[in-house]
């Protein structure tokens, strides 16, 4: 399919995250990832992996072949107490090989591997230090490094995988929510790819048909075989309009919504942020202008993830600091799904409200009135004449009750009376978003032509550029350098 320089090498990476754990993981991959493994691994028994059968797992330990033994690194006693149950320790201690950590050796060969090539896995103990001591041993025997999803990138150029299955691995990897997690996974075993097959194979067979007719202009074609033309290229066009339907809920549930809060100061827009998060992320204080910057964080309400940002009360700024908060707080208010205007409910309105009211005419507010708890001193019929009613609710961030029903709020906004699906297939990728409504444009435009009689070269046209951004979806037809590019966004490891 694809020629690629460095296909035949052998690689290798850390595959775990960052940091201290019980396990650390480092895989290698590649015709030669037994060999290399090998070369750095001593068996009990001194078996070699290639004596080995596929998908077993080995007690084993690394050593350094080629490193001078540090002194007492280990000692006879050891030697002596070890022998037994590990007769390479002293092939080792004899050698002058220094050992640099005992681990769990995983061998799956090819084609039976997540990559499709030999894979070894070694499981080491999960700390950076010796995970790093393992790669360079590693690569010093003859592997190089892997790049960003290097792993995944040649499980799809192996055939293990179509593209739209690996771009469903790094959003597993990345999901916020259970239901997103959920819809990844669905996308990796493939049911997206499925549904896109299926319609390519009768766009398939509507572009040989209509080939035919053209190329063999005595068998003609009447209204009626045109009309079937027509109809069987609509149903396949419903049926991309089906996909793209599910695209906002898609984009909801892997991007999620971000919702900025704004307000004077002191009217509890940390209070707020706090409660929604159900923790004490923000500082609260009676002091006005507490927050000075932004701050973001992360919930999920009815399992929609959800970025709450906390801005600066402060509209005149006293220094710099607070004039850099203040043109942060502008910038992300142009860059929400959704605003919150915070006003305080045990205050009458001020200039300031009033200021903040008309900046935000034009963007998608919701008005929450918060301190309900407090006696009541602010007149409510000017945001509802601004924003409408439905866009105004009063709360109190110290009573649970009510925030519910600001959370309700937040989804009925989002959603706009629409049912959020999590269990259909969801086409939640940009690109693939992209490539469908090109797809769909191109049946559009076939069935536009098809109306007004148009010759068939036309139609054909338009049935191979469907089917081109079809198989852009799935791989079959795509930029190498397009594909080096979503590649490059997975982790190194993947």
């Amino acid at each position: 399919m694809y020629q690629y320089k460095g296909l035949e090498d052998t690689i290798a990476a850390i595959a775990t995250p960052a940091g201290q754990g019980g396990i650390g993981i480092v895989r290698i991959s590649g015709k030669d990832a037994i060999t290399v493994a090998d070369a750095v691994l001593r068996l009990q028994g001194d078996k070699s992996l290639a004596q080995c059968k596929s998908h077993t797992v080995h007690y084993a330990r690394v050593i350094s072949p080629n490193s001078v033994k540090r002194p007492n690194s280990i000692d006879v006693a050891e030697l002596c107490h070890c022998e037994e149950r590990f007769p390479a320790t002293k092939q080792s201690f004899l050698k002058n090989e220094n050992i640099i950590d005992e681990v769990l050796v995983t061998l799956m060969k090819a084609p039976k591997s997540y990559t499709a090539e030999d894979v070894v896995e070694i499981n080491c103990h999960g700390g950076m230090t010796v995970l790093r001591a393992v790669l360079e041993e590693v690569l010093s025997a003859g592997a190089r490094p892997a790049t960003p999803g290097e792993f995944t990138k040649r499980a799809f150029l192996h055939g293990r995988m179509d593209l739209a299955q690996a771009e469903a691995v790094i959003d597993i990897i990345q999901a916020r929510t259970s239901n997103f997690l959920r819809q990844s996974q669905h996308q990796l075993k493939g049911e997206l790819s499925i549904q896109l097959n299926a319609i390519r194979a009768e766009l398939i067979k509507l572009y040989t048909m209509v080939e035919a007719l053209i190329n063999f202009p005595e068998d003609g074609i009447d209204a009626q075989g045109r009309q079937q033309i027509l109809d069987r290229i609509s149903i396949q066009e419903k049926g991309i309009a089906k996909l793209l339907k599910s695209s906002e809920s898609g984009r909801i549930l892997k991007e999620g919504i971000r919702i900025v809060l704004c307000g004077k100061p002191n009217v509890g827009k940390s209070s707020l942020l706090n409660a929604l998060l159900k923790e004490q992320r923000a500082i609260v204080t009676n002091i006005a202008g507490t927050t000075r910057d932004v701050l973001e964080e992360s919930a999920q309400i009815k399992g929609i993830p959800i970025s709450l940002v906390d801005t600066a009360g402060i509209l005149e700024p006293r220094d710099l600091i607070e004039k850099e908060a203040i043109s942060r707080s502008h910038l992300y208010i142009k860059g929400a799904d959704l605003v919150f205007l915070v006003l305080d409910h045990s205050h009458p309105l001020e200039e300031q409200d009033r200021l903040l009211m008309q900046q935000l005419k034009t963007a998608r507010v919701l008005v929450v009135v918060n301190k309900i708890d407090l006696e009541g001193k602010i007149d409510l019929s000017v945001p509802k004449g601004i924003f409408g009613p439905e866009h105004v609710i009063e709360v109190s961030a110290l009573e649970p009750q009510s925030m519910q029903g600001l959370e309700a709020k937040i989804v009925d906004l989002i959603l706009k009376d629409k049912d959020l699906d999590t269990h259909g297939i969801l086409v939640s990728n940009v690109r693939h978003v992209k490539a469908l409504e090109e797809a769909q444009r191109n049946l559009q435009d076939a069935v536009r032509l098809m109306d007004q009689n148009t010759s068939l070269e036309f139609i054909s046209e338009e049935l191979k550029s469907a089917v081109n951004q079809l198989d852009a979806i799935t791989g079959r037809n795509i930029d190498e350098d397009l594909l080096d590019r979503i590649f490059s966004e997975f982790c190194i490891g993947k």
